[in-house]
């Protein structure tokens, strides 16, 4: 159990519910952790925050945008918060060895088995919301105003926001006066981070198919090998935040995937290749993504191949830029309750689809990060400056969050950030 430094009445009164909810919200969270679902396929999940949801009072909406839920919790004239957890899973078999390891399979959009993990945190996103929820619920007469709790789908195809949106968002729920959400990390927990400004970076994914010739591999001669085009296009795109974006300027570009052939002495008549950028300016992403194109087609015209490259833009996600006002109002409200484990958030280059809600709906909002990292194991890792060797980062298979003090940090840190309004 973590302790707090607030003087604030109010968020005293709703936090003391804490110690009672504590189990049930850590069981909570290992039935999640054990059932994930990918995105656009939350509907378990769903169902169980729509069932915690409804007993605590608020009137709840579900199906949202295909599986999103939203609960609405109103006490009277005062300030409306939108406070924002996301639900879905990703296709990684987990290796963390925890009791409550997932072993879950399921049939992914191109209908292959894949094994599912919440190896991003988003379970526990979704625990500490509903346990906010509750605590908000039972402590209702220490505030006034309108709690809306929204947990999204497919935040990691980076639609689930447009979709909630599409779904008709606007009309189930009245106008915020703020939209916040936070996200488990890679660093000691109990600690909770704020930033002002950029605060994630925008995201790009491409699927590039080069088509070459197919010959049998005897005979290179017949052919256009597409893999030795496609390993030259790897290498130079290397060459794109090297050389074409200022030194200043953070960017990053992956080649996540490259597939192609089925054979050892066959020539295959194409190679497929996923690409992932990140940026944190339109001119940056703009030099990127114009280079990519430009790069990919002079290597398919060195090569000779018989048809121009096509490229699919299949995922954007745009600059998480916190609003300056809404960021230091919680700032501060972190600082009375969190005191010196209150801190200032690096810059990340994750990305993000919570800003398509708040822009949509035209409020501002601020993003801000939780520790989920036994903090005597990172300070073991940092001492030895071992940080990026021995921690896992979200996406790993070996990523999971310490139950504790994570789950309490998070459901603190939504109270207190939604009373600073309330």
């Amino acid at each position: 159990m973590t302790t707090s430094h607030t003087a604030d009445p109010r968020l005293a009164t709703v936090l003391a519910g804490l110690a009672g909810l504590r189990n049930r919200q850590e069981e909570f969270y290992r039935d999640l952790h054990r059932h994930p679902e990918l995105s656009h396929e939350e509907r378990r999940t769903a169902g169980r925050v729509a069932g915690r949801l409804r007993p605590a009072g608020y009137e709840v909406h579900e199906g949202v945008g295909g599986t999103g839920v939203v609960g609405v919790l109103r006490h009277g004239k005062g300030a409306t918060v939108l406070l924002r957890a996301d639900m879905d899973a990703l296709p990684v078999r987990e290796a963390t060895g925890l009791p409550y390891a997932s072993t879950a399979t399921a049939t992914d959009e191109d209908g292959r088995q894949v094994p599912v993990m919440h190896a991003c945190g988003h379970d526990m996103h979704v625990s500490c919301l509903t346990g906010a929820a509750q605590l908000l619920a039972d402590a209702r007469d220490s505030w006034h105003g309108t709690v809306v709790a929204l947990f999204q789908p497919a935040e990691e195809t980076g639609d689930g926001a447009r979709a909630m949106l599409d779904g008709g968002l606007a009309d189930r729920i009245p106008v915020p006066d703020a939209a916040l959400a936070q996200h488990v990390l890679p660093f000691p927990a109990g600690k909770v981070g704020t930033r002002t400004g950029p605060v994630l970076s925008a995201a790009d994914s491409l699927r590039i198919t080069v088509h070459g010739r197919a010959a049998h591999g005897s005979m290179p001669q017949a052919g256009v090998d597409p893999v030795v085009l496609a390993a030259s296009i790897v290498l130079r795109l290397q060459t794109i935040v090297a050389r074409e974006i200022a030194p200043a300027e953070p960017a990053v570009l992956t080649v996540g995937s490259l597939q192609a052939g089925t054979k050892s002495n066959v020539i295959a008549d194409s190679a497929k290749l996923l690409l992932n950028t990140r940026t944190y300016s339109e001119a940056a992403r703009t030099t990127m993504l114009d280079a990519i194109h430009r790069i990919v087609a002079a290597e398919c015209q060195a090569s000779g191949c018989p048809l121009d490259p096509e490229f699919e833009h299949y995922e954007h996600y745009p600059v998480t830029v916190n609003d300056e006002v809404t960021t230091a109002r919680v700032a501060q409200a972190f600082a009375g309750f969190f005191g010196n484990r209150a801190v200032r958030l690096p810059r990340q280059f994750a990305s993000e689809d919570f800003s398509d809600l708040a822009a949509d709906l035209g409020v501002p909002y601020t993003y801000w990060g939780i520790g989920g990292i036994d903090p005597v194991t990172y300070r073991a890792a940092q001492r030895a400056g071992r940080v990026d060797q021995d921690i896992p980062v979200n996406h790993s298979a070996k990523f999971a969050p310490v139950i504790q003090p994570t789950l309490d940090t998070g459901t603190q840190a939504l109270v207190t950030a939604a009373l600073a309004w309330l």
